[in-house]
């Protein structure tokens, strides 16, 4: 499909964001971009360049929203499943990243409507929030979701780690397996019960994720599907990062923490990942 045949209209209100429409598409595809927050209109482009409607969401730090990803209610996510079966898709995608990776998983934990999620990055686990709530305030740690006003059980952080940096930059990912030891009953509690997902699952991970250790939260995922008879694709490079470049993608790297991984890397598990995502719409 040309793109002379896409219509982008931004929206506000209930469902903030960017939305490229294809006519009569009966598959829609909801892009949740990470912590950064932005709106990733390039890569919902990707996605409306196949003949789909894609939305790409902007879920906090926006006129009316929670400033950071804290007590983010998940109701967020079903007002925009809501918009793309009111366009009259017939078939649900998500696609998210990182926090938006965590954010598309417990969406179709709570969502039978979504029928397929791909989970860039992701966690087996809920973490706190990253920067403030409604009150402006970040501290105390509270959890990043919410579902009908109550939060989530989260991994709570432990200011005492060790920091160590990869490239001259801060890799959290020790800070992240720290937690998941130091917390390990809060863990279990906070686990995202990925066993209930009926829709078809995608995970792509990078083994030298240097943020969080997203290869091992996606082969915990996989066994805990595997358990209950539901299999799970996962799609990943040993070299690759945190950062995914899909194809024609050029996302610049972090500049406040370290990602992990190089450009040939990342960009050759977007190109893998590229091909299992597609499958999904």
């Amino acid at each position: 499909m040309s793109e002379r045949e896409i219509t982008q209209e931004i929206l506000s209100g209930g469902v903030a964001g960017a939305l490229l429409r294809c006519a009569e598409a009966t598959t829609g595809v909801v892009v949740l971009s990470g912590s950064s927050g932005r709106v990733d209109v390039a890569r919902a482009r990707l996605f409306a360049n196949q003949g789909v409607s894609a939305l790409a969401l902007q879920w906090f730090g926006g006129e009316g929203q929670v400033p950071g990803i804290c007590e983010i209610p998940l109701e967020t996510f079903f007002a925009a499943t809501d918009c793309l079966v009111g366009l009259g898709c017939r078939r649900i995608v998500y696609v998210g990243t990182s926090k938006g990776a965590e954010a598309a998983l417990l969406a179709a934990v709570h969502d039978p409507r979504i029928d397929g999620v791909a989970a860039i990055s992701p966690t087996s686990v809920v973490w706190g929030n990253i920067g403030p709530g409604r009150d402006g305030i970040s501290w105390p740690e509270r959890s990043s979701w919410t579902l009908k006003g109550v939060p989530l059980p989260f991994v709570p952080t432990d200011p005492n780690w060790k920091v160590s940096h990869v490239d001259g930059l801060v890799s959290y990912r020790g800070l992240f397996e720290h937690c998941l030891a130091s917390f390990k009953q809060d863990a279990d509690r906070a686990a995202i019960p990925v066993e209930v997902i009926s829709a078809k699952i995608v995970l792509v991970a990078g083994g030298d994720d240097a943020l969080w250790p997203s290869l091992d939260f996606a082969r915990s995922i996989v066994r805990r599907r595997e358990d209950v008879g539901k299999l799970t694709r996962l799609v990943s490079d040993p070299d690759a990062g945190h950062r995914l470049l899909l194809p024609g993608e050029t996302t610049p790297r972090s500049a406040s923490h370290a990602h992990g991984g190089n450009d040939d890397a990342d960009a050759r598990l977007g190109r893998e990942a590229w091909e299992a995502i597609k499958e999904l719409l």
